[in-house]
């Protein structure tokens, strides 16, 4: 991860109660995607609201840690370990009893894989 992720990048507060980390790359595509929603749109305003309150930009120290803003940590209830799983653009941390409990909840991935199809994919 942290080669692609460089010296610095973005840690915001991701949906699901985790959070989402972008290169600077990949924020500044995010960003101009969400700059386009509607100012009007109740939605899209409560969204890119939640999206960059929470957005900070960290960078590694000479040890290669990152200190995650305390506001973050708690959103995402870290306690003392995570998970860390790659999705495509971004890194997602977890609280391992999140995640854990994400993974034990009842969805039926047939039935979203079924819904999928509706977006196109």
């Amino acid at each position: 991860f942290r080669e692609e992720l460089g010296e610095n990048f973005i840690i915001t507060k991701g949906l699901d109660g985790c959070l989402y980390v972008y290169p600077i790359s990949e924020w500044k595509v995010l960003e101009e995607k969400l700059k386009k929603l509607p100012l009007t749109n109740h939605n899209a305003r409560a969204f890119v609201r939640f999206f960059f309150s929470g957005a900070n930009e960290v960078n590694l120290d000479k040890h290669g840690r990152v200190l995650v803003p305390q506001n973050l940590i708690e959103y995402a209830s870290i306690n003392k370990e995570i998970i860390s799983i790659g999705v495509s653009t971004r890194i997602e941390i977890w609280s391992k009893d999140k995640w854990l409990q994400y993974n034990e909840a009842s969805v039926d991935m047939n039935e979203i894989a079924e819904k999928m199809s509706e977006l196109g994919i």
